[in-house]
C-alpha cells in the first residue's frame, strides 16, 4: 500500500513539473516579441553599402530618416546596423547606457588599425591608455611644442604663396605634420616622408569591403599597414638608444610603468593618427569656407587674433594666448556643429536592448547620426545657417565635444590645433 501511494505522490509531483514546465515554455512563445526598428537590410553581406557611399552620406542618413523617422535599420560594411538620430537615443548609447554599447568599428577598419588600439577596448587596458593620452596632451606637455606648431603653420601659409592650392589636401598635409610633431617629436623628421607614404595608402582603405584580394584598396592597405609597423618599430629602437625620457605621445606610452608590447604603442599610434588628421583637416578647410562667406564674423576673428598678434611684439605665440581667442573659439565650435565632420560613431549592442519599442539586437552595431541632430530644428533655430553668436547662449543638445569616454580628448587636441592655424 505504502509503495502505491508513493508511486502516486512521484507521479503527481511528475506531472505538476511537466505542467509548469510547458506552461513556462507556452509563455515564453506566447510573449510577443519586439519588432526590429523599421528599414531595409539591402543585398546578402553588402548590405546598402554602394547605396552609402555612392552619394554624399548624409544624403543617404536624411533620406532614411525622413522616410522611417528618429530610428531605423540597415547593413553597411558587413554589418547590421541601428541607426539613431534623436538626442536621446545619442544619450541612452554614450552615456546613460553606455556599459550595454561596446565601441566597435568595421572589420576593415579595426584590421588596419591594430586590435589593441583604444577604440575597440573596455575596462583598464582602455583607462591606462586614455591616461596615457591624456599626460601626452595635457596643457603642461603642450606648451613644450606650441613653436614648433607655429613654425608648420607659417611654413603651410609661406609654400602657398601666390598660387592656387587644393585647401582640404593642404590642410591634410598640414594636420598630419602636426601629428606626427604631436606623437613622436623632433624624432619624426627621419621617417617623415615613408610614414606619410604608407599612412596615405592605409587610409585609402578605410572604408574598403575587407577581401583581401591581389589589387583591391583592402589588400593594398594592409600591405602599406605592415610597413608601417616596420617604420614605427625603427622609431622605438632610436628612441630606446637615445634613453631620454620624453613628453610627446610615444614617450608616454613607452614610459608606462607597467610596459606596453611594441604591438601595442604601434596600434595606438596608428590609432590616434587615424582620429586627428582627416576630422582636423576638415574643420580647418570648413573653416576657411565659413569665414570667406561671412565677412562680417571674418573681420571679428581677424580683430581678435591683431590684438593678441600687437600685445606680443617680437614673441611668438603660447598656450596662454588660446585662452584669448572666445570668438574664434566659438567659431571652430559652430563649424562644427554645421559642418559635423564626424557624421556617426560605431557602437556595438552587448546585449539586446530595448528603446522606444524596438529591439537592438545583441551583436548589432548601432550609429548614433551626429549630424542629423546638429541639423534639427528643433534643437537648433535655422540649423543650416553659420552663427557662432548662437553658443553665447547654451546650446540645447550638441554631441561634437565628443562621443563618450574616448573623443573628449580628441576634441581638445582639433580645438587647438585650429587655434593655433588661424593665429598665424
Amino acid at each position: 500500500m505504502e509503495l502505491i501511494i508513493f508511486f502516486f505522490l512521484a507521479l503527481a509531483a511528475s506531472l505538476v513539473l511537466l505542467s509548469s514546465l510547458f506552461l513556462l515554455k507556452f509563455l515564453s512563445f506566447a510573449k510577443p516579441k519586439l519588432p526590429l526598428p523599421p528599414g531595409t537590410m539591402g543585398w546578402p553581406y553588402i548590405g546598402e553599402t554602394f547605396q552609402l557611399y555612392s552619394q554624399n552620406p548624409n544624403t543617404f542618413f536624411s533620406s532614411k530618416v525622413k522616410k522611417y523617422g528618429s530610428i531605423f535599420k540597415t547593413h553597411i560594411l558587413g554589418c547590421p546596423c541601428v541607426m539613431t538620430s534623436s538626442p536621446e537615443a545619442a544619450k541612452l548609447v554614450l552615456v546613460s547606457k553606455a556599459h550595454l554599447f561596446k565601441p566597435t568599428f568595421p572589420a576593415s577598419k579595426e584590421r588596419m588599425l591594430g586590435k589593441q588600439a583604444i577604440f575597440f577596448h573596455q575596462g583598464d587596458y582602455h583607462a591606462k591608455l586614455r591616461k596615457l593620452v591624456l599626460r601626452a596632451f595635457m596643457p603642461e606637455s603642450i606648451k613644450n611644442i606650441v613653436s614648433d606648431i607655429e613654425s608648420l603653420a607659417v611654413g603651410s601659409l609661406e609654400s602657398w604663396e601666390g598660387k592656387l592650392i587644393t585647401t582640404f589636401q593642404e590642410m591634410k598635409t598640414y594636420a598630419f605634420n602636426v601629428a606626427l610633431l604631436s606623437i613622436f617629436g623632433k624624432d619624426e623628421v627621419l621617417y617623415r616622408e615613408d610614414l606619410k607614404r604608407c599612412y596615405y595608402i592605409l587610409e585609402k582603405g578605410y572604408n574598403s569591403m575587407p577581401i583581401n584580394l591581389p589589387g583591391t584598396l583592402f589588400n593594398k592597405a594592409m600591405k602599406a599597414r605592415k610597413e608601417l609597423a616596420q617604420i614605427l618599430a625603427k622609431i622605438l629602437s632610436l628612441r630606446r638608444q637615445m634613453k631620454k625620457n620624453q613628453t610627446d605621445l610615444l614617450g608616454s606610452f613607452m614610459g608606462d610603468v607597467e610596459g606596453l608590447t611594441d604591438e601595442q604603442i604601434a596600434d595606438n599610434i596608428i590609432g590616434v593618427i587615424f582620429a586627428a588628421r582627416d576630422t582636423t583637416a576638415s574643420v580647418l578647410t570648413w573653416i576657411l569656407k565659413y569665414l570667406a562667406e561671412n565677412p562680417t564674423v571674418l573681420k571679428a576673428v581677424t580683430e581678435e587674433q591683431e590684438s593678441i598678434m600687437k600685445s606680443k611684439v617680437e614673441e611668438g605665440l603660447k598656450w596662454e594666448d588660446t585662452k584669448k581667442m572666445p570668438i574664434t573659439t566659438r567659431v571652430i565650435q559652430e563649424t562644427l556643429r554645421v559642418a559635423s565632420v564626424l557624421s556617426f560613431t560605431f557602437r556595438e549592442a552587448v546585449e539586446d536592448v530595448e528603446f522606444n519599442g524596438y529591439l537592438i539586437p545583441k551583436g548589432w552595431k548601432v550609429l548614433p547620426l551626429f549630424r542629423n541632430i546638429h541639423h534639427s530644428p528643433d534643437n537648433f533655430p535655422d540649423p543650416e545657417k553659420f552663427d557662432p553668436s548662437r553658443l553665447l547662449q547654451s546650446p540645447i543638445h550638441s554631441c561634437h565635444s565628443g562621443t563618450g569616454r574616448i573623443h573628449v580628448q580628441g576634441m581638445s587636441w582639433r580645438s587647438w590645433r585650429s587655434w593655433f592655424f588661424y593665429t598665424i
